[in-house]
């Protein structure tokens, strides 16, 4: 998708991206940034099956922001929680990549695929794997999300359990 196209997509309603910090920074020529609202660290094991009867999230916990606001990162894995909102329309799909400035840094952030239909403030894994740690400032720009048509329309859009989440 061209810039115009993600600009269309954020004039429409719902908009593509709601909550922007600044989108003259975020959108890009490919792209949309998304912004560090929170970092969690995991507390305990998750459970995964076949179909979710015996599904069980890890745990997590806020991590603080201290008065410069940055958190430091230790080597290891955290969850994040973008202040972004986003809405998939049902002829979309999306990706999310890191930025390479933190791929620099020793770190990366994965994501699932971001499915027609969903509507949410999503999450991401953040590792860091530089053995010296990683300072991240509260609302930094980590992965750009990159939106893909589909062929046609799609009839049966996301209804999961993370539909809606953290708003």
């Amino acid at each position: 998708m061209t810039k115009e196209d993600l600009a269309e997509l954020l004039r429409k309603q719902p908009p593509l991206v709601e909550g922007m910090i600044d989108p003259y920074l975020q959108v890009g020529p490919d792209g949309i940034d998304l912004t560090v609202r929170m970092v969690e660290e995991f507390r305990s094991a998750g459970v995964i099956d076949f179909n979710n009867a015996s599904r069980v999230l890890a745990q997590t916990e806020k991590m603080e922001f201290e008065q410069d606001d940055y958190v430091f990162l230790n080597q290891g894995a955290y969850k994040i929680v973008f202040n972004e909102v986003v809405n998939i329309p049902n002829d979309l799909i999306a990706f999310a990549f890191p930025r390479s400035t933190l791929l620099r840094c020793g770190a990366s952030a994965k994501s699932a695929i971001w499915d027609s239909g969903y509507t949410g403030r999503s999450t991401s894994l953040l590792t860091v794997f530089n053995p010296n740690g990683l300072k991240i400032k509260r609302n930094a720009r980590i992965v750009q999300l990159i939106f893909f048509k589909t062929t046609k329309p799609v009839k049966e859009t996301y209804s999961g359990i993370y539909q809606m989440e953290n708003i």
